[in-house]
């Protein structure tokens, strides 16, 4: 038998009215009260009825979100958050890969009429998407994107911070001698990343062994370690802009002969899946992406109920995460 909106209210212990309420978005429902809402729907398994509830509104039901690839497993982490909570709310979550639109372009999830709201995930051409959803009165939340003056509604990571902390822990470990791999210089987090590390290898007086500009893949930073080991210069440790990047270096490394970390340390960032699956494991900062789906999701909510009078910037911080990549210079 179907689960209805009464079952909810009754295993709940609370009524109807404030359970349409939660399934609404509504902030005048105790926060104690929505959580009991939440899981009793998440244990029920209750699906809200989607056309009914487009009807009554005169929404959709739909949310579109818009990333530039699905071969990442941090952005997979956001959109399992971004899903699960919006089906708790009898939301439908639309996907679309795009790298972005131009200035005469309308994406089609932003055409008349097709979503209740939007986030885009990691933006290129971001200023191109707002200017078409403000026009189309359309709420949306912005997750890593490249421009501050977009911060009005969006979910950063404090990425000079995770560049910091990066360089910290290898200065700790006694390296003096570290190279940095930064990625495509269209991502803000690209700099973020690179002036957090400078900072901490400035307030020690060190220069860095060397700082190069690439692609996040795995090719460059094969290619970059492949060219040191062919020049016979090594740095004693590597904070490479993410994840692929680093195991590229670790893949030329080894190719030589080279081991990791006794001869050379090896960091990452974004801890993706396959950071705790190759060896050594990878010593990488970790991005939160469930606690970003929430935020983005949560803002977004607020935004489509009218709850939000005032635009919000929420930025979190990302977290060292210590594995067999790094160790102290011998």
């Amino acid at each position: 038998m179907k689960v209805s909106i009464f079952d909810v209210a009754k295993k709940a212990g609370l009524s109807v009215v404030t359970v349409s309420r939660v399934l609404n978005g509504a902030e005048s429902v105790r926060e104690k009260n929505r959580q009991k809402v939440l899981d009793v729907i998440k244990e029920l398994h209750y699906r809200p009825n989607a056309a009914a509830q487009s009807l009554a509104s005169g929404k959709t039901g739909i949310i579109g979100l818009i990333m530039t690839t699905l071969q990442d497993s941090f952005f997979d982490a956001v959109v399992k958050e971004v899903n699960d909570i919006l089906e708790q709310h009898g939301y439908f979550l639309a996907v679309s890969v795009s790298q972005g639109i131009q200035s005469e372009e309308s994406h089609y999830l932003i055409q008349e009429d097709r979503v209740d709201g939007l986030i885009l995930l990691s933006p290129i051409e971001e200023d191109n998407y707002i200017v078409e959803m403000k026009r189309r009165k359309i709420p949306y939340v912005l997750i890593d994107n490249q421009k501050s003056d977009n911060d009005t509604y969006s979910i950063t990571i404090d990425n000079y911070q995770g560049g910091y902390t990066a360089a910290r822990h290898l200065l700790d470990l006694g390296h003096t001698s570290i190279a940095h791999l930064s990625g495509n210089e269209m991502f803000r987090a690209t700099s973020d990343r690179r002036n957090g590390f400078l900072q901490a290898l400035q307030e020690v007086k060190l220069e860095p062994f060397e700082i190069l500009l690439g692609d996040y893949d795995i090719e460059f930073g094969y290619q970059s370690a492949k060219r040191w080991v062919s020049e016979g210069t090594l740095p004693s440790a590597v904070f490479a802009g993410d994840d692929f990047i680093a195991i590229g270096v670790i893949n030329a490394l080894m190719e030589a002969g080279i081991r990791v970390p006794e001869q050379v340390s090896v960091i990452g960032y974004d801890d993706q899946d396959i950071a705790s699956k190759l060896r050594p494991y990878l010593t990488t900062i970790r991005q939160p992406g469930d606690r970003i789906g929430v935020a983005a999701t949560d803002m977004l909510l607020k935004r489509i109920a009218g709850t939000m009078k005032r635009s919000s910037n929420l930025q979190l911080a990302p977290e060292l995460i210590v594995r067999d990549s790094t160790a102290r210079k011998l």
